[in-house]
């Protein structure tokens, strides 16, 4: 992981056009419990603006102010399905190996982008179908893939957004259907985690690529996660935000 950038296009295009049917046949004043007040209306306004902030970033290699909240005029679903068209126009368009500015811990070029916009999507069409009613299954591959992204690209930074979370033991995440794992060595007080390599770990973590990444992302129960060893260890880390 991460994926090679093409790689990720055909799952961006199947994610948003999923989006984009919810937004066609849901009501819009929906509330999304996973996103604290919001209705789905409010969802589909932040997501779009994303997708639109990603995409100057793409063209221009610059940083660009974000605005997630401006409003859009007319048929809300239609100015989503254009934001998400621009996006994968200027992805197709990209050569992975420019430089650009993002706010992860990897090279500054522009193949972070195709990584990020579609988790981004991803778990917000999770959000998108809960407010529905819907229920949403992820490709193995994808949700582990986002695992790993919130670990190694996220949890490096989490001091732009939160205190470092504890780990006072040593902790392995194990997504069962895709057989991919993360050890992540203890650290002092204060210090942040980072994957490690493989190790005889003091706590696990299992479930499925999905079942973790929305427990990282704060969408699902952490009690519903199979915790082992120091679980007390496991609990505090986990509970604990390491996402924007």
């Amino acid at each position: 992981m991460p994926l090679a950038p093409a790689d990720y296009l055909p799952h961006l295009r199947r994610l948003v056009a999923e989006f984009e049917r919810v937004l066609r046949t849901a009501d819009h004043d929906a509330p999304v419990k996973t996103c604290g007040d919001w209705r789905l209306t409010d969802l589909a306004v932040h997501l779009g603006n994303v997708h639109r902030w990603a995409t100057g970033m793409i063209i221009t290699g610059e940083s660009i102010k974000q605005d997630f909240d401006k409003v859009p005029d007319g048929d809300l679903a239609d100015w989503y399905a254009e934001s998400a068209a621009k996006l994968i126009e200027a992805l197709e368009a990209a050569d992975p190996a420019d430089p650009t500015w993002h706010f992860g811990t990897s090279a500054k070029i522009k193949a972070f982008w195709f990584r990020r916009q579609t988790q981004e999507i991803a778990v917000h069409l999770y959000d998108a179908a809960t407010s529905a009613g819907e229920e949403l299954v992820l490709d193995p591959v994808i949700a582990a893939d986002g695992v790993d992204e919130v670990l190694t690209e996220m949890l490096p930074r989490v001091t732009r957004w939160h205190t470092p979370p504890p780990l006072t033991a040593s902790l392995t995440l194990r997504a069962t259907d895709a057989g991919t794992s993360w050890h992540l060595p203890a650290v002092g007080e204060g210090e942040v985690p980072a994957v490690g390599e493989d190790a005889e770990p003091a706590a696990t973590a299992e479930g499925t690529g999905q079942e973790l990444l929305l427990m990282l992302w704060q969408r699902y129960p952490l009690a519903k996660v199979e915790l082992g060893g120091d679980t007390a260890a496991a609990t505090a880390f986990l509970s604990a935000r390491m996402t924007p």
